[in-house]
């Protein structure tokens, strides 16, 4: 069955099964590869994208949910890796293994499309879905404010 969805602006038909998994779409039939595959069951975060702007788990996400529609990877918030968020977690340092990260990013996106200044307790819930193995939560809030600071 072809699907259809926007894929970072572009529009793509892409011959899947209705029930595969949006991020498996994202990487093999799209090639895709900044979205990672972490648990498969939509606990970990890893594999966060956007769907017509709301973050979702791409993993247990299937592609026919997401004909229609607008989907953005992290290879879509930039080309040149300038948006305000990626920009923060470079000066800062956030990512030590640096897997977990574009599903962190793509959360910490949507938390500042809905709250432009979050406290730490904003952001603590609003990421409490991502995994990070390394344990760099510190650092990611430090990351969010001051990506949200620069927004301003």
């Amino acid at each position: 069955m072809t699907t259809e969805i926007k894929l970072n602006g572009k529009t793509l038909s892409l011959d899947a099964d209705p029930d595969m998994p949006l991020l498996w779409a994202i990487r093999d039939l799209a090639g895709m590869t900044g979205t990672k595959f972490g648990c498969g069951k939509a606990l970990c975060g890893a594999c966060t994208v956007h769907v017509d702007g709301q973050p979702v788990r791409s993993c247990s996400y299937p592609i026919s949910a997401a004909a229609g529609k607008s989907v953005t990877t992290i290879e879509g918030l930039s080309a040149d890796g300038s948006h305000p968020v990626q920009v923060a977690w470079r000066e800062l340092n956030v990512p030590q293994c640096g897997y977990c990260q574009s599903g962190q990013i793509m959360s910490a996106v949507a938390l500042l499309e809905k709250n432009p200044n979050p406290s730490d307790a904003d952001i603590d819930s609003a990421m409490s879905g991502n995994i990070c193995r390394c344990g760099t939560y510190t650092r990611i809030r430090a990351a969010i404010h001051k990506a949200a600071e620069a927004k301003s």
